[in-house]
């Protein structure tokens, strides 16, 4: 179902298309600035007076072959704005996520075993402080004590120093993956990737705090749903210890509500988080897209809404692969 859910998408955003006066849709197609005077020329030239089925076929082929998404109000073409500003998005996800998922299970799990004891109630404290204080705050906070007193972990995606090399034409600096802690050890300089580690220490702590809450809670009650199956007392009838209980039998089958929150934290993470992005300067595609909402810069704001749809889409491809992975009842379905 994954192809034709992408086809409904891309219809989805075209049909939206549709409620705009021609003259905005024209300029979807242009590539430079000084095209405005000639909207009534693209507009002939790129279908938009044909039937709707044609424009949808035409402007499809568009995004796909060429990345025609026109230019945003600095006079960059769309796919090239998206493409600079997304790698800050997906590092930042990157090493966020496994945080989240590994953090909120492993204590979402010891909470269960551990009901209504010291620990059940300390995690219980840890969710409550994690989903009221504002990520603006945290983030805040943190740069105050760890920036501005300490000078350990600066905001931005890397330092000065770092931007200017890897700017530099001169230099030997290649981007593989635009993804700076990757690059810096595939151009063998481990230094530029440390650095870029220390500028994602603080965003990636506000944005694990933030979320973990909320995949412990529901690991915890998952969990415990789990541990009073029949097929765990019969496990325990069995002789095993309650630690194989625990992680062969219990958690296991615990996971799928988890698994389904996890893929669409994910989503929402590689398509940006703005708050974080924006207190940490990351430039990220988040932060983007709200200052193009703020403008409206139309072509980024669709631009955007495509790629959001196409990211949770493939978001549910890989839970439904994970569903099977993890239940083998669902495999045998």
């Amino acid at each position: 179902m994954t192809i034709p859910t992408l086809l409904g998408v891309t219809l989805l955003i075209f049909a939206i298309m549709q409620f705009l006066p021609m003259n905005i849709r024209a300029m979807m197609y242009i590539t430079d600035i000084k095209e405005l005077g000639n909207l009534p020329k693209l507009i002939v030239e790129h279908g938009l007076d044909q039937p709707v089925y044609v424009q949808y076929i035409r402007w499809l082929q568009g995004v796909v072959m060429d990345h025609t998404l026109g230019v945003d109000r600095y006079n960059q073409p769309v796919y090239d704005a998206i493409v600079s500003r997304l790698p800050a998005s997906v590092e930042l996800a990157i090493y966020s996520i496994p945080l989240i998922v590994i953090i909120g299970i492993v204590f979402g799990s010891a909470a269960a075993t551990h009901k209504d004891k010291a620990f059940d109630h300390a995690t219980r404290l840890l969710a409550i402080i994690g989903t009221s204080l504002p990520s603006f705050w945290e983030g805040i906070v943190l740069l105050a004590v760890f920036f501005a007193a300490l000078g350990w972990f600066p905001p931005q995606r890397w330092s000065p120093s770092v931007n200017l090399y890897v700017s530099d034409p001169g230099s030997n600096w290649k981007w593989c993956t635009h993804l700076i802690t990757v690059d810096g050890l595939l151009n063998g300089r481990p230094d530029i990737t440390l650095d870029g580690l220390r500028h994602l220490v603080l965003p990636v702590t506000v944005i694990t705090l933030l979320n973990i809450a909320l995949i412990m809670r529901v690991m915890r009650s998952s969990m415990l749903e789990s541990l009073g199956k029949e097929y765990v007392t019969a496990a325990r009838a069995r002789g095993l210890t309650e630690r194989e209980v625990v992680v062969k039998h219990a958690r296991r089958n615990a996971l799928i509500p988890v698994i389904t929150l996890s893929g669409l934290l994910a989503a929402g993470l590689l398509t940006g988080v703005v708050i974080t992005e924006t207190v940490f300067d990351l430039k990220g595609i988040g932060a983007y897209a709200a200052e193009s909402a703020a403008v409206p810069d139309i072509p980024i704001i669709l631009a955007y809404a495509l790629l959001s749809g196409i990211v949770f889409v493939l978001a549910n491809l890989i839970v439904d692969i994970l569903y099977a992975y993890v239940d083998p009842r669902i495999r045998l379905e």
